[in-house]
């Protein structure tokens, strides 16, 4: 629970401290700019506002591991990306983005300092505990962050304890561990495919290699 706050909270100060012209560089997300991706966290955020107050009855179904599938790489026909692309360039104004991911946003951290993480929540019908579901968001968010940064040299990344936990999510994901001499955030970028790695690295994954990217769904 602490670590989905300090994730959250690390990320939307990010997009804060953007000035307007960083909303039209590009993400680390292939085909989408910055406002792209920060229309896609109010997406974010208002899920998880809906996941918390969407109580179930039923035994869990998922953990925070389970909670993702691999899929697909995408290709950019997916409506829904496309809907985010539009519904970004509609707000026109750089600051009505941020505006909003701070409204929602700062809702969604209440919303989840206030959950019991025992209780029993629905979402894309799966069944979690709500601290099951937010540890799950901590790797979204942290992914996310790496996204926001990745073309604005000397922006701070995400906290330290967020990339460790969000590497052994991954590597669970996997089945599979990286190598020692990956950092936290390049085992992230590499290991979804938001790095292309280097040839000695490449040598350090042995056999993992060949089962990259994991794209998470």
């Amino acid at each position: 629970m602490d670590l989905f706050s300090q994730s959250w909270t690390a990320l939307r100060e990010a997009v804060a401290e953007l000035a307007d012209e960083d909303f039209a560089r590009r993400s680390g997300c292939a085909g989408w700019l910055v406002r792209d991706l920060v229309c896609h966290l109010i997406i974010d955020a208002q899920d998880v506002l809906i996941t918390l107050v969407t109580p179930a009855a039923s035994e869990p179904t998922r953990d925070a591991v389970t909670y993702w599938e691999l899929v697909e790489a995408p290709t950019g026909d997916d409506p829904l990306d496309a809907l985010t692309v539009r519904l970004a360039a509609a707000y026109e104004e750089p600051w009505l983005l941020a505006f909003h991911l701070d409204d929602v946003g700062s809702a969604a951290g209440r919303a989840a300092q206030l959950a019991d993480p025992a209780a029993r929540v629905a979402t894309r019908d799966q069944v979690l505990t709500a601290g099951e579901y937010l540890r799950a968001y901590v790797l979204e968010w942290t992914l996310h962050h790496l996204d926001l940064i990745a073309h604005l040299p000397g922006a701070d990344g995400p906290p330290d304890a967020c990339l460790a936990l969000s590497r052994a999510l991954l590597e669970e994901i996997a089945g599979a561990s990286f190598p020692a001499s990956f950092s936290d955030a390049d085992a992230l970028l590499v290991g979804t495919g938001r790095r292309t790695p280097t040839q000695a690295e490449r040598a350090d994954l042995g056999g993992l290699a060949a089962r990259l990217p994991l794209v998470l769904g």
